[in-house]
């Protein structure tokens, strides 16, 4: 058998290397700025980001299984640095269609340890790959629905932004407009935005049907869910909607 070009440790280990060549101090006192909870940074651009996970996935696009992937994955996310856990996302999330079952308890342990402890890990994972295992295993939907009653908020997040990719399918509407109607008892400000967020998504193909929600929802609904979820209407129905959905 052919050695492999790059063991999952040597992938990683270029990695971070690659991510520290192009740190930079100012990019991340930056970044943090947009964390409420404590985050570290490489200080590097996600468009760089980006390219440096195109070139890692074309090293071992040919030899690496699922598995390998997974691995990598999970070692990339144990890194502190927002950048690392983007490229362990980024290299699996291109295993997307052939992603196994066992991808659905392994995010849910991964968020549930907080080895995603922040919105933009959380979303640059979850709405790709556990979006497509959901697709790939259609009686996950349900499971994935008890997540919205999880103590660790990230997991609750994880809950909704999987379904962002979903949103354009009016198969999914029905689930997602009860996934969104289980957060609204949340003070969680990170979860009333993904939820106005999933709104907004899915209200993109029915504009009436999301209008209807709001109005028969209204005093239940989160003033933030509320606000992202109008940001598509025109002005003057943004105005009704809020004047109409108070308590």
């Amino acid at each position: 058998m052919k050695a492999k070009t790059f063991t999952i440790e040597e992938l990683a280990r270029q990695g971070r290397a690659r991510l520290k060549a192009k740190a930079d101090p100012v990019k991340a006192a930056g970044a943090r700025k947009y964390f409420k909870e404590a985050a570290e940074f490489y200080g590097v651009a996600a468009p760089d980001v980006r390219a440096i996970a195109s070139d890692l996935y074309a090293t071992i696009r040919n030899e690496w299984s699922v598995d390998d992937a997974i691995r990598y994955c999970d070692l990339m996310f144990r890194e502190p640095e927002l950048e690392a856990k983007a490229l362990g996302a980024l290299v699996l999330t291109r295993y997307k269609k052939v992603l196994p079952r066992s991808v659905f308890g392994r995010t849910k342990a991964w968020l549930a340890a907080d080895l995603l402890d922040n919105w933009a890990s959380v979303d640059t994972f979850c709405p790709e790959a556990l979006g497509a295992v959901l697709v790939r295993y259609p009686d996950l939907v349900e499971r994935i629905r008890g997540w919205a009653r999880h103590p660790n908020r990230w997991v609750r997040r994880a809950s909704i932004v999987s379904f962002l990719k979903l949103a354009r399918n009016e198969a999914y509407s029905d689930t997602i407009y009860e996934v969104i109607r289980s957060h609204f008892g949340t003070g969680d400000d990170l979860i009333q935005k993904a939820a106005g967020w999933l709104l907004r998504e899915v209200g993109k193909r029915d504009m009436k049907r999301l209008e209807g929600f709001l109005l028969e929802h209204g005093p239940s609904i989160p003033r933030t869910t509320l606000r992202y979820a109008i940001e598509r209407f025109e002005p003057k129905t943004r105005a009704r909607l809020l004047r109409e959905t108070r308590g």
